[in-house]
C-alpha cells in the first residue's frame, strides 16, 4: 500500500529566483572526483557527487566558488551571466597533506574505527538521558525547468506554406511550462519529537498535503531517512544498509581520508566511505565529517546510485554545554536513475530503463525524466534533559486530530522562509486539479482494489466473493460486500450470497458493526451464517484478511461441513501493540462426509456448538501510528506472536459437548542486506475434550491422492504441506516447524530473473480418543512428518515451479508418491 501511494504520487503527478550552477570535477586524467568541496561566495555549499558532478543554487549570476579536493590544488572559479555549466580539472599537489596522516595505516580507517568506539559518547540517543524538540518538513516533487529541452516536435499539428500537414510534439514544452509556475506536488510538516526511556516518539502537529483534504497516511509514514546515523542499520527510503560505523563495518566498506573542513568552526575530516563489494551496484555510499577531537559525526553524506539515486544529508550543530553534536538538518533526494539492476523499496521492486542487451533500444528521454522528490527538516525548540511527559510511548508516530485544520497563521510560525509564489501556487493548482481530476478519489478507488474492495457508492463490493473454485461445490459464484464511510463512519452493515455449482446450494451471510471507539478501532460486530468450511482447518481470528486473485488451495479440498451460526464479537486495538478479538458464538455442524462422533456411546450425525473465544496477535517490535481515523501498523517487525483460546459453554443454549482449545502462532522474518530472506513459522494447537474432528487439526495438507506426479500437478500454498494427502493425517494435538530462505533474484535473461526459495516443514501430533471417530480412515503424526524442496519463483511473469520430497517415518513405498511438483504464482503489488 505504502509503494502504491508512491509511486501514484512521485511517478503519476506530472502535470525562483535562483541561478542554478551546474559542473564536474575532474583529475588531470579527467577522471571524476567524488565528494569534492564546493564552496561558494554565498554560503550555498555542496559537494561533488559520485560522479564528480555537482549543482548549486546561486543568489546571483555572478559569484565565485572554491573547489577543493585533498592532495589537489584548490582552485578558484568565477561566474559568467550566460554559463550554466563548469567543466572544472584540479592540479595535484606536489606534496602530501601529513596533517591529517594519524598513523601508518589507512589514516581514514584509523579513524573510522575511534568513531565506532565513541559511539555510545556521541549518540544523543545513548548519552542525554531525554531530549525534545520541533521538526518542520517539507517535501515537494518537482523539476528544474533549466533541464528540460522543451523542444516541440509530434504531438500538435500545423501547416506549411505549401499547405502540407506536420507533426509537432509539444510535451515538453508544456512540462516545462507547468514545471516554471509550480511544483507537480508538495506537502508540509510540523511535528515534535519526544525521547525518553529509550523510545523516540513523533507527534505530528500539523500536516498539509497538495491535492488532499485528508492527508495520505501512508506517505506520512514513509521512513525516508534513518533519523540518527548512529543506528546500526542505516534507511534510506526504508531499504535498509549496513551502516558505515556499525560494529562490524570495516569488514564491509574502505575508507578514504578526501580533506579537513572546519564546520560550525570545529575542524573534521572528510571520509568517504563505499561497500567493497563492486557488484553490489546499489550499495551505500558517502562522506562522513568527523569531529577531530571527539570523533563525532559532524555531517553525513548517503547515497545510493541505482534505478534510483538516493541521497540523504545529516547536518548537526555543537552543544557546548552537552558537549555533542546534535542534529539540526536533514535532506533527503530522489531523482530518477539509469542501470539494469532494480532497487527494492518498500516491500515492492522499481526498475526503470538500462542497460542490457545490445539489441535493446532503450526509450527516448523525456521531460518527466528529470523530475525528483525533495523533503527537507529543520529542527528548532531543542531542550536537553527534561525528562518529558510522553503520552502514548508505544506509539512511533501519533497525529492529532486537528492537524489537517490547521490555518495559514500555524504554517507562517513554523516555516523557515515564507512560502514562495511557486509554492503558493502549487497548494491552489493541485487543489484545483485534485478535485477535477478525482484524484484523491482515484487513490482511495485503488487502495480498495488492492485490499479486494470495489467501491460503488457507499457499499465496497467484495472482489473474493465474485468466484472461487473447489472440489466440493465446484465453481462457487457469489456477491458479497460491506458499507463504507459514505453510508456511515459509526455503522456498518456486511454480507454475501454464494451458489455452489456441484453442491447445488446457496450459502449467505449478513452482519453488521457499530464503532465504540475510533482511537482504538474497536467495534462491537454481530452476525448470522449460513456456509461450508474445510474440516480440521485452524483459523485465527485477528489473521489479516488477504486478497489474492487466486487462492490455490481450497481448489483441492473437498471436505467439508456445513455450518449455521451466529456470533458476536468485540474486536479492538485497545492494548499497546496488539489487536483483539473477544467472540460468542453458537454454531450448529452438520459434517459432509461419511462421519459420526462417539460421544458417551452416542454417535452424532450433528452438533450445536456455544463457544466463547479470545484471540489476539501482540507485535511488541513494531511501528505502530495513530490517526484521526484509527491506529494503523506501519512497520511490520518480527518476531510477532498470535494466541487464541476456545472454550464451549455447557448447557448453553443447546451446546452439546465440553471441550477447549488453545492455538498459538510465532512469526519470524529476517531479511539481509544481500537481498536474502530467512522466514521462520512456528504454530501448534491443543484441542482438550470432546472435540469431533470437524474442529480438529490436519496440518494444512496440499496434495491430491492420484496416481502419478504429473497428476498431481497443482498450485502451491504458503504454508502447506505439498507432499501430504488430504485426510491422511488428523490430530488433536499438534506442532509445526517452517523454514524458508530466499535468495535474491538471479538474471538469466533480461525478462527471466527467478527468485530460489529452500523450503524445510516438519510436524508432530497425536491423537486422543481415537474411539470417538466414527468413518474415515487417517494416519497419526505421533513420528513426525518432513519434507523439503526448492521454489523457483517468479520464472516468468510471476509463474514459477517447485518440487518438494517427502522423508523420515511416514515416507511413502513408491519413491514417485512422495515427490510433489507445485506451480507458483506470485504477485508483487509491493504491499
Amino acid at each position: 500500500m505504502k509503494l502504491f501511494c508512491l509511486l501514484t504520487l512521485f511517478f503519476t503527478l506530472s502535470i525562483q529566483a535562483q541561478f542554478q550552477i551546474n559542473g564536474i570535477v575532474t583529475d588531470p586524467n579527467n577522471k571524476p572526483l567524488p565528494f569534492a568541496t564546493i564552496t561558494t561566495s554565498d554560503s550555498n555549499n555542496t559537494i561533488t557527487d559520485v560522479d564528480g558532478k555537482f549543482v548549486f543554487q546561486a543568489s546571483s549570476k555572478a559569484i565565485t566558488f572554491a573547489v577543493s579536493y585533498i592532495g589537489f590544488q584548490t582552485k578558484i572559479i568565477t561566474t559568467t551571466e550566460n554559463k550554466k555549466f563548469y567543466a572544472i580539472s584540479l592540479s595535484q599537489k606536489t606534496d602530501d597533506l601529513k596533517e591529517v596522516v594519524v598513523s601508518n595505516e589507512n589514516p581514514a580507517l584509523t579513524i573510522i574505527k575511534k568513531v565506532i568506539a565513541a559511539k555510545n559518547k556521541n549518540n544523543p540517543q545513548k548519552k542525554l538521558n531525554s531530549f525534545e524538540y520541533k521538526t518542520y518538513n517539507k517535501l515537494i516533487v518537482t523539476a528544474n525547468p533549466d533541464s528540460i529541452d522543451g523542444r516541440i516536435d509530434s504531438s500538435a499539428a500545423y501547416k506549411d506554406f505549401n499547405k502540407r500537414q506536420i507533426n509537432i510534439d509539444s510535451s515538453d514544452y508544456k512540462f516545462k511550462e507547468i514545471i516554471s509556475k509550480q511544483h507537480l506536488f508538495q506537502t508540509e510538516k510540523v511535528s515534535q519529537y519526544q525521547f525518553g526511556n529509550n523510545k523516540l516518539k513523533e507527534t505530528i502537529l500539523g500536516t498539509k498535503m497538495a491535492g488532499f483534504k485528508q492527508p495520505v497516511y501512508e506517505i506520512i509514514a514513509f521512513n525516508l531517512q534513518s533519523i540518527s546515523v548512529y543506528d546500526a542499520k542505516y534507511e534510506l527510503l526504508e531499504t535498509k544498509h549496513q551502516s558505515p560505523i556499525a560494529n562490524n563495518a570495516p569488514a564491509d566498506y574502505s575508507y578514504k581520508l578526501l580533506d579537513t573542513v572546519s564546520i560550525k568552526g570545529r575542524d573534521t575530516y572528510m571520509i568517504y566511505f563505499k561497500n567493497k563489494n563492486r557488484r553490489k551496484s546499489n550499495g551505500l555510499e558517502g562522506v562522513l565529517y568527523i569531529d577531530q577531537e571527539n570523533f563525532a559525526v559532524a555531517k553525513a553524506v548517503m547515497r545510493i546510485k541505482g534505478v534510483l539515486d538516493i541521497s540523504g544529508i545529516h547536518e548537526f550543530n555543537y552543544v557546548p554545554e552537552e558537549k555533542i553534536w546534535f542534529q539540526s538538518n536533514t535532506t533527503f533526494k530522489i531523482v530518477k536513475g539509469k542501470n539494469d539492476d532494480d532497487i527494492k523499496i518498500l516491500g515492492g521492486t522499481i526498475q526503470f530503463d538500462g542497460d542490457v542487451e545490445a539489441d535493446y533500444e532503450p526509450r527516448k528521454k523525456v521531460a518527466s525524466d528529470f523530475t525528483y522528490l525533495l523533503s527537507e527538516s529543520n529542527n528548532f525548540d531543542i531542550h536537553y534533559n527534561t525528562n518529558p511527559i510522553i503520552k502514548n510511548p508505544s506509539l512511533y508516530i501519533e497525529i492529532k486530530d486537528d492537524a489537517s485544520k490547521k490555518p495559514e497563521s500555524f504554517w507562517n510560525q513554523y516555516r523557515k522562509d515564507s512560502l514562495d509564489l511557486k509554492g503558493q501556487k502549487t497548494y491552489q493548482l493541485i487543489d484545483s486539479l485534485s478535485l477535477s481530476k478525482r484524484i484523491e478519489k482515484r487513490l482511495g478507488l485503488g487502495r480498495k482494489i488492492i485490499n479486494g474492495y470495489l467501491p460503488l457508492g457507499p457499499v465496497d463490493l467484495d472482489l473474493k466473493k465474485i468466484i472461487s473454485y473447489n472440489n466440493y461445490e465446484g465453481f462457487r459464484l457469489g456477491l458479497g460486500g460491506i458499507t463504507n464511510d459514505r453510508f456511515s463512519k459509526y455503522f456498518r452493515l456486511e454480507g454475501y450470497g454464494a451458489y455452489g455449482t456441484k453442491d447445488g446450494a446457496f450459502k449467505y451471510n449478513f452482519g453488521s458493526g457499530v464503532l465504540l471507539n475510533k482511537n482504538s478501532n474497536t467495534w462491537l460486530n454481530a452476525s448470522y451464517t449460513d456456509d461450508v468450511r474445510e474440516i480440521a482447518s485452524t483459523l485465527f481470528a485477528v489473521d489479516k484478511r488477504v486478497f489474492k486473485i487466486y487462492d490455490p488451495r481450497p481448489i483441492n479440498i473437498s471436505t467439508f461441513y456445513k455450518y449455521i451460526g451466529w456470533k458476536a464479537n468485540v474486536q479492538t486495538k485497545i492494548i499497546p501493540k496488539t489487536e483483539a478479538v473477544f467472540e460468542l458464538a453458537r454454531t450448529y455442524v452438520e459434517p459432509k462426509f461419511d462421519y459420526l462422533f462417539n460421544y458417551n456411546g452416542q454417535l452424532y450425525s450433528s452438533y450445536v456448538m456455544t463457544t466463547a473465544m479470545a484471540s489476539i496477535v501482540w507485535a511488541p517490535f513494531s511501528n505502530f501510528m495513530q490517526t484521526p481515523t484509527g491506529r494503523t501498523e506501519t512497520d511490520k517487525r518480527f518476531p510477532r506472536f498470535t494466541f487464541q483460546y476456545t472454550q464451549s459453554l455447557p448447557n448453553v443454549l443447546g451446546n452439546d459437548f465440553t471441550f477447549s482449545k488453545i492455538d498459538f502462532k510465532t512469526e519470524y522474518e529476517k531479511k539481509y542486506l544481500n537481498g536474502q530472506k530467512t522466514s521462520l513459522l512456528l504454530q501448534g494447537g491443543y484441542a482438550m475434550g470432546d472435540v469431533p474432528i470437524t474442529h480438529l487439526y490436519n496440518t494444512m495438507p496440499n496434495n491430491l491422492n492420484k496416481e502419478t506426479v504429473i497428476q498431481r500437478i497443482t498450485f502451491a500454498g504458503r504454508n502447506s504441506f505439498e507432499t501430504m494427502f488430504f485426510n491422511e493425517f488428523f490430530s488433536s494435538q499438534y506442532v509445526f516447524f517452517q523454514i524458508k530462505h530466499g535468495f535474491d533474484r538471479i538474471k538469466i535473461m533480461r525478462k527471466v530473473r527467478p527468485s530460489l526459495v529452500l523450503v524445510t516443514r516438519m510436524a508432530w501430533g497425536n491423537m486422543e480418543n481415537p474411539e470417538q471417530h466414527v468413518g474415515p480412515d487417517y494416519k497419526t503424526l505421533d513420528k513426525g512428518f518432513f519434507e523439503s524442496g526448492v521454489e523457483l519463483n517468479k520464472i516468468f511473469k510471476g509463474f514459477g515451479l517447485g518440487g518438494f520430497y517427502r522423508y523420515g517415518p511416514n515416507q511413502l513405498m513408491k519413491f514417485e508418491d512422495n515427490i510433489a511438483v507445485k506451480i507458483s504464482y506470485v504477485l508483487d503489488l509491493g504491499l
